[in-house]
C-alpha cells in the first residue's frame, strides 16, 4: 500500500490556494479541470518534498504525498473539517510561519506557546497542525501567553 494524497473539499479555490500556497508554502503540482463533472482538482506538495526528488515530474512519478483540493463548480455547502482530523506539516520555524499567517489574517487557533506545535484552519475550516522541525524553539512572547481562539 502507498499513500497518495488527502482530499479536501474547498468552496473558494482562490482563497484556499492563497492559504495553502502563499500561507503554508505548498506548491501546485497539477490542476485538473473536469468540465463534464463540473469540478477542478488541484494537487499540492511541500517545496521540501519536491526538492528531495529533484523536480516536480520526479516527485509526481515517485508518488509524493500530496493534498488534493477539490473544488466543485456548483455551489455546495462544505462543513466540519475537524470530523476528518487534520493535515500536519513539519516546519523550519514555527514562530516565523505563524507570524506570516497572522499577517495574512489567518487566526492562530492554537498558538505555538510551547515552541513546538500550533493549529490553524483553512478558509473551509480544515484543521492544519504545524510542528516545529527538530527540537522545540525557546518559549517566547507573544506566543507564550497567547490563548486558544476558537476550535482547532
Amino acid at each position: 500500500m502507498e499513500y497518495l494524497h488527502t482530499m479536501v473539499r474547498v468552496t473558494d479555490l482562490a482563497a484556499s490556494l492563497r492559504f495553502y500556497c502563499d500561507g503554508l508554502g505548498l506548491q501546485e503540482l497539477r490542476r485538473v479541470p473536469n468540465e463534464a463533472g463540473r469540478f477542478t482538482l488541484v494537487f499540492l506538495a511541500s517545496a521540501t518534498d519536491i526538492a528531495r526528488h529533484g523536480s516536480e515530474e520526479n516527485a509526481m512519478a515517485a508518488g509524493l504525498p500530496m493534498v488534493e483540493l477539490t473544488h466543485n463548480w456548483d455551489e455546495e455547502a462544505v462543513s466540519g473539517g475537524r470530523n476528518f482530523g487534520h493535515l500536519a506539516y513539519q516546519v523550519d520555524d514555527i514562530y516565523a510561519l505563524c507570524s506570516h499567517l497572522a499577517d495574512m489574517g489567518v487566526v492562530i487557533n492554537r498558538p505555538p506557546r510551547d515552541g513546538r506545535m500550533a493549529f490553524v484552519r483553512s478558509p473551509d475550516g480544515i484543521s492544519v497542525e504545524l510542528l516545529q522541525k527538530g527540537k522545540a524553539l525557546a518559549v517566547v512572547q507573544p506566543w507564550k501567553d497567547m490563548p486558544n481562539t476558537g476550535t482547532w
